[in-house]
């Protein structure tokens, strides 16, 4: 397997699994995928591309540091990294949400909360803020919204917790 910013966590770390400590020291995050539940929910869509923002990492570092560990070659100018919004957008007003959903439950019970939270998130009127709370940063999740035109403003209170707010 070629790894590329599409490959997916679990296949990487499934294929090559001398690499998991090499993930994890790049973006501790993902310490939480020795979790057997979150490794089969979240490795499983997340892919490298989306692991390097929640490590806060340049996506070329992180593929180029996975590659050159099982023997591939380097690469250069693999396109735009994903960014989150972390500053209070001007959006944001908190009367205005009318939804929140904490994920952690779902996840500890080994299900997967994206077709949950999609369908609240098309139910949104214009101006409606939907609140997510999540034990780490959910970025296939918040790519998918951005997909759907739906904003976003991520607010990191510890490595445990995150809030994501969504508003069309």
């Amino acid at each position: 397997m070629i790894i590329t910013p599409k490959t997916k966590v679990l296949q990487l770390i499934e294929t090559y699994p001398e690499l998991e400590d090499v993930l994890i020291n790049m973006v501790p995050a993902f310490e939480k995928l020795k979790n057997p539940v979150l490794r089969k929910t979240v490795a499983k869509i997340a892919t490298l591309q989306q692991a390097a923002s929640i490590g806060h990492l340049k996506t070329e570092e992180l593929i180029n540091k996975l590659r050159k560990a099982v023997g591939q070659e380097q690469v250069e100018n693999m396109g735009a990294d994903t960014h989150f919004i972390t500053q209070q957008p001007e959006w944001f007003d908190a009367a205005k949400v009318v939804v929140e959903f904490d994920v952690r439950k779902m996840l500890q019970a080994g299900e997967h909360p994206v077709n949950q939270v999609i369908s609240d998130l098309n139910k949104l009127v214009a101006g409606e803020i939907y609140k997510l709370t999540a034990p780490f940063l959910p970025a296939p999740l918040i790519e998918k919204a951005g997909s759907l035109k739906i904003r976003h403003w991520v607010v990191q209170e510890n490595d445990e917790l995150f809030y994501i707010y969504f508003s069309r």
